[in-house]
């Protein structure tokens, strides 16, 4: 399984960086992606990937930097690639409606435009894993308000030997879930919007340091970075960490 890190900076581009967004090439399955920031797009551009070879978007919360990119995908592939592979979107309970204003705000009338693709919505709930898009799909609420339940997300893919999982925590403060999703994970992906210091509805690097013994993934990748754990990424020296960078390219 071979990851592109699309996007790793906050809702503002801090240090320049893109917003949230994972390419997923499993061994044998359909691409996917974890998230699509309003600059998914370019990020796959400059990655050279295709968006036309994902199948699915896994959508962790309803915040524009973690689904905004949809409004361009739509666009996109109607004008642009003019798609016509279907296309499934996985996320909280009221993603379509959220698209759907979002687009209308944005390009009035571009929802109304018959569809060049199938555009498909699933809306995840917590409880046993689901097969979405050949992927194992499993979700656990987080504490990040966004006007609709917020995720962590657990997916699996492949079989065999070449079975993969990886886990991302979404937006979050600390929560205890986190240990269960990062379970045994081949790659446990984490917001750090600090290095240290109080903040809320997020983590920082001195929440994930307290907690790392409980986090059984083999590796742990930070991301979701601000500009003070940017300026600090250097002093973490724990074997286990990948620090994100746009552009990234991870074989799990």
């Amino acid at each position: 399984m071979k990851i592109t890190v699309l996007g790793s900076g906050d809702a503002f581009g801090s240090g320049g960086r893109l917003q949230t967004s994972f390419h997923v090439a499993p061994d044998g399955g359909e691409a996917f992606l974890i998230d699509c920031g309003v600059t998914a797009l370019i990020g796959l551009d400059r990655a050279g990937l295709d968006p036309n070879s994902v199948a699915t978007i896994f959508i962790s919360h309803l915040h524009g930097d973690h689904y905004g990119g949809l409004v361009w995908w739509l666009l996109h592939g109607q004008h642009v690639v003019r798609r016509t592979q279907p296309l499934l979107i996985a996320g909280p309970p009221g993603i379509e409606a959220r698209f759907r204003v979002a687009a209308e705000a944005l390009y009035p009338g571009s929802t109304k435009v018959p569809p060049r693709f199938p555009m498909t919505f699933a809306e995840l709930v917590p409880g046993d894993p689901v097969l979405l898009g050949g992927v194992s799909t499993e979700v656990f609420t987080v504490s990040h308000p966004s006007g609709a339940p917020s995720y962590a997300l657990r997916l699996k893919s492949g079989s065999g030997a070449l079975q993969r999982t990886i886990a991302f925590s979404g937006d979050t403060e600390w929560v205890e879930v986190l240990v269960e999703a990062a379970r045994d994970a081949d790659l446990f992906i984490t917001e750090c919007y600090l290095y240290d210091g109080p903040v809320r509805y997020h983590l920082s690097w001195a929440n994930i340091a307290r907690e790392l013994h409980r986090l059984d993934a083999r590796r742990i990748m930070l991301t979701h970075m601000g500009r003070a754990m940017l300026a600090r990424r250097g002093e973490i020296g724990d074997p286990r960490i990948v620090i994100a960078e746009d552009g990234m390219v991870m074989d799990v």
